[in-house]
C-alpha cells in the first residue's frame, strides 16, 4: 500500500478537508466551553443557587465535569462506528447532537421557575454535549491526518485543534460583548440564553461544509482491505477490543500526554473566571477579555507549534509546554494577583502559548501512535479518558482548594504536578513524527494474528 505522500490526491484538498474539521470543532468548541463559562458566572444563580456564590459555583462545575464523563462513551461508541462506517458520517453526528443540546439549553426554564427540574434537565443536556464531543475530537483530527501526507502532518492535523481557542473565542466573545451593553439584570433575565441559541445559526454553517468533503482515502483503503479479508473468511474483533488487547501502551500514553494540557487549559479558562470574579472581587469583563485576547493569541500559535513538530518531533515540541507550563504555574497566579487587567491578559496569554506547545502536536502525536483499523477507537478512548481524571477534575479541584485554603499557592502546585506528569510520559514514549499512518501496527508484531480469527 503507498503512502499518503506518494497516493493519488483525493477528491477533497487537504485544505477544504481542514477547513471542514476547523469549523466543525469551533462549532462543537464553543457549545462546550459556553457551558464552562455560563456555568462560572450565570448558573450558579439561575440553576443552583444558594447563599453562598462559592458553593454555587462548585455545583455548577460539578454539572461541567458530568459532561466529561459522557465523553469516554462518546469516544467507544463514536470510535468503534467511526472505524467501522468512517470518519465523515460520525462527525455530521456528533455535530447535531451538539448543536441540539446546546440550542436546547437556551430554551430551558430556571430554578426560580420549575425549581429541581430545571437543574436536572440542564445535567441530562450536558450529557449529551459531552458525548457528542467524545467522538468529535478523534473524527476531526483522523480525517485531517489520513488526507494530509507524513511531511506536514503536525502542522494540518493542528488546525482542528485550534478550534478549541476558536470555540471559546466564540463563546468568551459573546458574552464579554453582552456583559458589556447589558445591565446585570438584563444579562441574568435573558441575556445569557442568546449565545446558547446563536448556536443554531453556527451548527448550520458547519453542516454545510462538513457534508462536502470526502471520506479519508487511508480509511478507505483500510476498509476494502478488511471487506477482502472477510470474504476470505477473516473476522475481525470489534476495534474497541482490539485497542484494549494491542494497544494499551498507546492508550496510556495518550492519557499522560493529555493529563498536564487538560488540566492547565481549564485552570487558565474556566477556572480563572471564578478566581478573577469571586476571589479577587474583580469585574466579569477583566476575566473575559484577559481569555478572550489569550484565546486569539492561542488561535495562532497552535498550528505554529504543530508546524514546529514536523521538523523537530512531537516529543520536543511537547516538552517545550510541559516544562515550560510547570514552572508558569507560579508565576501565572502572582500575575494575576497583581488585579491589573493588562497583567492578567499577559499572564494568560503567556500560560495559552505554553499550553499550545502541548495542544499542537497532540493530534499528530496520538494519530500516529494507532493502526488505522483501530485509529478512532483507541485516539479517542485515549484522549476523553484523559478528559476524566484531568479536564473534568481541574475547575473542581481549584475551587476546592481555593475554597479551603483562601489561597493560590495549592492550586500552583495542582498545576506544576499535573505538567510534570506529562514530562514524565513524553519522556518515555516514542518519538511518531513522519509515521506511514497506511503502514501496519505499530505497537508490536503479531497482533494481527492475535485480533483475526477463521471462521
Amino acid at each position: 500500500m503507498t503512502s499518503p505522500d506518494t497516493a493519488a490526491p483525493s477528491s477533497t484538498g487537504i485544505r477544504r478537508v481542514v477547513a471542514a474539521s476547523l469549523i466543525g470543532t469551533t462549532v462543537e468548541w464553543y457549545d462546550f466551553f459556553l457551558y464552562g463559562s455560563a456555568a462560572a458566572l450565570v448558573f450558579n444563580t439561575l440553576f443552583f443557587p444558594t447563599a453562598d456564590p462559592l458553593v454555587g459555583t462548585l455545583i455548577a462545575f460539578v454539572t461541567y465535569a458530568i459532561g466529561f464523563l459522557a465523553r469516554p462513551l462518546g469516544g467507544v461508541v463514536f470510535g468503534h462506528f467511526g472505524d467501522k462506517l468512517g470518519r465523515k458520517k460520525l462527525l455530521v453526528l456528533s455535530l447535531l447532537l451538539m448543536g441540539g443540546a446546546t440550542f436546547a439549553m437556551g430554551l430551558l426554564p430556571t430554578y426560580a421557575s420549575i425549581g429541581v427540574g430545571a437543574p436536572v434537565l440542564l445535567t441530562v443536556l450536558r450529557l449529551v454535549q459531552g458525548f457528542a464531543l467524545g467522538g468529535e475530537w478523534g473524527g476531526a483530527v483522523l480525517i485531517v491526518s489520513e488526507h494530509g501526507g507524513d511531511r506536514h502532518r503536525g502542522f494540518w492535523s493542528s488546525w482542528p485543534q485550534a478550534g478549541a481557542p476558536g470555540g471559546n473565542l466564540l463563546a468568551t466573545g459573546v458574552l464579554a460583548l453582552l456583559a458589556a451593553v447589558q445591565s446585570e439584570e438584563a444579562f441574568l433575565a435573558w441575556g445569557w440564553r442568546v449565545p446558547f441559541l446563536l448556536s443554531g445559526v453556527l451548527v448550520i454553517v458547519g453542516l454545510w461544509i462538513r457534508i462536502s468533503v470526502s471520506e479519508s482515502p487511508v480509511f478507505l483503503a483500510a476498509q476494502a482491505k478488511a471487506e477482502a479479508e472477510a470474504a476470505r473468511g477473516v473476522k475481525e474483533k470489534a476495534p474497541v477490543v482490539q485497542v484494549f488487547r494491542t494497544s494499551r501502551r498507546e492508550v496510556l500514553t495518550a492519557i499522560g500526554t493529555r493529563f498536564g494540557e487538560n488540566i492547565s487549559y481549564y485552570v487558565l479558562t474556566s477556572f480563572l473566571l471564578v478566581y478573577v470574579t469571586v476571589h479577587l472581587g474583580l469585574a466579569k469583563s477583566t476575566a473575559l477579555n484577559a481569555v478572550l485576547i489569550g484565546s486569539a493569541v492561542h488561535f495562532v500559535a497552535i498550528p505554529a507549534w504543530g508546524a514546529l513538530s514536523d521538523r523537530l518531533g512531537r516529543r520536543p515540541v511537547t516538552l517545550i509546554g510541559s516544562v515550560g507550563m510547570a514552572l508558569w504555574a507560579f508565576v501565572f497566579f502572582a500575575l494575576v494577583d497583581s488585579g491589573s487587567a493588562t497583567v492578567i491578559t499577559l499572564a494568560v496569554t503567556a500560560g495559552l502559548l505554553l499550553h499550545g506547545a502541548m495542544y499542537g502536536p497532540q493530534a499528530a502525536f496520538i494519530s500516529e501512535m494507532f493502526d488505522t483499523k483501530v485509529r478512532y477507537s483507541g485516539a479517542s478512548m485515549g484522549s476523553q479518558l484523559a478528559s476524566i481524571v484531568a479536564g473534568a477534575l481541574a475547575p473542581i479541584v481549584a475551587v476546592e482548594l481555593l475554597a479551603r485554603y483562601d489561597s493560590s499557592v495549592p492550586v500552583s502546585v495542582y498545576l506544576c504536578a499535573a505538567a510534570l506528569v506529562t514530562t514524565a510520559t513524553v519522556l518515555v514514549a516514542k518519538e511518531t513524527r513522519g509515521r506511514d499512518l497506511s503502514a501496519g501496527r505499530t505497537a508490536g508484531a503479531g497482533a494481527k494474528s492475535r485480533d483475526a480469527v477463521r471462521v
